[in-house]
């Protein structure tokens, strides 16, 4: 047998200049993209030395530049500040939550959208399923003030203006007295998790309505045929197909997990600071009522950080469980 000469097998690359010569015009296409990522992305990210300083309107208006002496005295601050651990305490227990109720509420109702056999069923209910998303925030709590209102007195002495929550209630007899739902410590959590839900839900169903129509038919025709109703077929078919898909939602929500703000922002008061303040907002109101630039910095670098590794541990156990993960 003839011996190859495995070097004549090997296809060599042209240099550099001449591939970029040759795609040219898709690295033009791409240099719009390329140039805004570096404005609104990384040409930001400088900015993490303020996080090292004391820097306050006083400087800018006298003209003074940052000071850096002193050095990592804010993020000594961050775990001496009663108010920023209660805000990251708020952070962890409503996105956590929120997180979980996502998962759960999103799965339940992409399956239940699965089941509707009339193509236009479907498409109505998913319709009116996506509309709230594109709601802004603030339209949001302008709506659910209204519904969840105590009205103009909330002792019950005039309740003509209740909103509609608590007119219900109060027919049913559930309540004896108007219950202000956004102004209370104990009803202001169930509140928002109600009001995420409502708007989010039906956007979350996307991904997974996408990932129950590459199911294979065959699998149920099977199971129907080994006399396995709808529900074995949820529990054993169409659940264990969804893993990977709820898996990668899962990491990819969890990186997010700290970026709590326009929904608290819009509802919350001074009343529920105390179970409603997140990191978010609490840094909106040094950095921007308070114009404490260098201290707000290093609360947005502290929760970056943090955010990474919730996301590289999320991924590791994800790699531990399945064998791979999406990082």
């Amino acid at each position: 047998m003839a011996k190859v000469n495995v070097d004549t097998l090997v296809v060599k690359k042209p240099p550099l200049g001449v591939r970029m010569y040759k795609y040219r015009y898709f690295y033009l296409m791409a240099l719009p993209v390329v140039i805004l990522l570096l404005i609104f992305y990384y040409w930001p990210m400088l900015g993490i030395r303020y996080a090292f300083s004391t820097y306050k309107l006083k400087h800018i208006t006298s003209g003074q530049g940052p000071d850096y002496s002193t050095g990592i005295g804010n993020f000594q601050k961050l775990f001496t500040d009663r108010f920023f651990l209660d805000a990251f305490r708020n952070t962890v227990i409503l996105s956590f939550w929120n997180l979980v109720f996502a998962t759960v509420f999103t799965v339940i109702v992409a399956l239940l959208i699965n089941e509707i056999q009339a193509e236009w069923g479907k498409k109505f209910v998913q319709t009116v399923l996506y509309l709230p998303h594109f709601l802004s925030w603030v339209v949001v709590a302008s709506i659910f003030t209204l519904i969840l209102s105590a009205g103009s007195d909330a002792t019950g002495v005039d309740t003509s203006t209740v909103g509609f929550i608590n007119a219900v209630f109060l027919k049913l007899g559930i309540i004896s007295k108007p219950v202000s739902f956004l102004t209370e410590k104990s009803t202001w959590r169930p509140a928002w998790y109600i009001i995420q839900r409502w708007k989010e839900t039906g956007w979350g169903t996307i991904i997974y309505l996408a990932a129950l129509s590459g199911i294979s038919p065959d699998l149920y025709e099977a199971a129907e045929i080994d006399g396995a109703g709808r529900l074995k077929q949820t529990w054993y078919i169409t659940l264990p197909s969804l893993m990977n898909t709820i898996l990668i939602v899962f990491i990819l929500n969890l990186a997010k997990i700290l970026n709590v703000f326009e929904s608290v922002f819009v509802l919350y008061n001074e009343l529920v600071y105390s179970v409603s303040d997140v990191i978010q907002t609490y840094t909106y109101r040094k950095g921007i009522q308070g114009n404490d630039y260098g201290y707000s910095t290093a609360i947005g670098l502290f929760k970056s950080v943090i955010s990474l590794f919730l996301v590289t541990g999320a991924d590791y156990v994800a790699k531990r469980i399945r064998g791979y993960g999406i990082v």
